[in-house]
């Protein structure tokens, strides 16, 4: 059982927390590189509890900073983009993208005195439509050569949300694999809709499952946990009919993100970033391995359900979540709709801002939660006693690393790793997949 001290150490954020200072030690998602609107690329950040201004210079640079102005504390999000950096409105003065104060126009000629100011500032780095962000110590981390972050623009596809909970409770529904059985169950199959997760299934010879029809009757997953160089792999498992098993590989990427099968084409890598410690952004990059994607189209599948600026949902606990009793009967378990994104919105809000985990009764399909609260509380301790954070990969390992497999698989039940020869088999329809496939 969690006590209440352990879930403070895991949902707590702001800096000097024990839990933000583990966080700032990996690379952060903090922007879609969308907001960043070319007539004006300068957008407000709030990450970690720190309110932050994001924005490109004219040479295309990132710069991340505090967004109170170390003069008299202004807000730089309304900053003049001009002369290599944002300017301050009040006073103008003019910092760059490292933080480095390089005019203050109103001190005396020939004043040295901003040569000695460095504002507070992140180095960001971007990749495929997200801009990531180094809160912490020395030097950040390399990247792993994940597929997510060196496919080919065109077969990628970045976006986010924004749910009203602590992060970590976002994160664990995508590490529990029950929940789809019935969170995501359908009560009646439909014209195929893959925008709700409705994708069918290869199966062994000329058999198809819908996967909609896999979860609702076949509803208790085995789990099998491996350990890996970046966190540990799910194999869950549920006996069909005829002899045959599917197969649903995921992967906790430690700290806060997931990879996870949108189908047999497309790969889902997804982190859930704090914003403090009441509200999160779940942030998507999808890596199609077969063709370039229509990003237009899934652009505006996803913001149907939302407002922008903010990425928030328009329905939340206010509206109950949009829930219908009728559809309830009817179509959906939950009586939410078709899109899978409010089930799980519902799922990770309706416990309240920050879940109470001393009042929880876990079972066994709560393995991967249960494994994951083990290695986070672990790093955490392990930071407030010096040590160096878990699962950060230095430059040689960072390189060789690829994938990780995110796979759905039907295959014959004796055959227990046929999802390698399968992941093996999707891979080799993309040459730059291919060409790094795992040997």
């Amino acid at each position: 059982m969690t006590t209440a001290k352990e879930n403070d150490l895991m949902t707590r954020t702001p800096r000097g927390s024990a839990g933000g200072e583990l966080l700032r030690q990996y690379w952060q998602p903090a922007a879609l590189s969308e907001e960043l609107d070319p007539g004006r690329p300068v957008v407000s950040v709030t990450l970690l509890g720190e309110e932050l201004v994001l924005f490109r210079d004219e040479r295309g640079q990132l710069g991340l900073l505090d967004r109170h102005c170390p003069h008299r504390g202004a807000d730089l999000s309304f900053g003049r983009r001009e002369h290599g950096g944002l300017r301050c409105p009040f006073h103008g003065w003019l910092f760059d993208a490292t933080g480095q104060c390089i005019e203050q126009p109103a001190e005396p000629a020939g004043s040295k005195a901003h040569l000695h100011l460095r504002h507070r500032s992140y180095p960001c780095a971007e990749h495929n439509g997200v801009i990531f962000a180094y809160l912490g110590d020395g030097t950040a981390p390399p990247f792993p050569a994940f597929d997510c972050f060196v496919a080919p623009a065109e077969q990628t596809f970045a976006f986010k949300g924004l749910w009203a909970c602590n992060w970590l409770q976002a994160l664990e529904v995508g590490i529990d694999p029950a929940h789809p059985s019935f969170l995501h169950r359908f009560l009646e199959e439909e014209a195929d809709d893959p925008a709700y997760g409705r994708q069918f299934r290869s199966g062994v010879g000329d058999s198809t499952l819908p996967l909609t029809r896999i979860l609702r009757e076949y509803p208790r997953p085995r789990m099998g946990l491996q350990d890996t160089a970046w966190g540990f792999r799910l194999v869950t498992t549920r006996d069909l009919a005829g002899g045959l098993t599917h197969y649903r590989i995921t992967n906790l990427l430690f700290p806060n993100a997931i990879a996870i099968p949108m189908s047999n084409e497309m790969v889902i890598t997804q982190w859930h970033v704090p914003i403090d410690d009441v509200s999160c952004y779940w942030y998507s990059m999808f890596t199609s391995f077969a063709a370039p994607v229509d990003r237009q189209t899934m652009r505006e599948q996803r913001l149907a359900g939302l407002t922008l600026p903010l990425y928030r949902p328009k329905l939340g606990r206010q509206e109950r979540w949009g829930f219908d009793a009728e559809d309830q009967r009817r179509q959906t378990y939950t009586g939410l709709g078709m899109d899978v994104n409010t089930h799980d919105q519902w799922a990770v809000e309706s416990p309240g801002p920050i879940h109470d985990r001393t009042r929880e009764h876990l079972g066994t399909t709560d393995a991967a939660i249960v494994k994951y609260r083990k290695l986070l509380l672990s790093a955490i301790r392990a930071r407030q006693a010096g040590e160096s954070p878990p699962f950060v990969l230095d430059a040689a390992a960072a390189a060789g690393a690829c994938g990780p497999v995110a796979i759905d698989a039907i295959g014959p039940r004796e055959q227990q790793d046929c999802w390698l020869v399968r992941d093996g088999e999707r891979r080799s329809a993309s040459t730059w997949a291919h060409a790094r496939r795992p040997s």
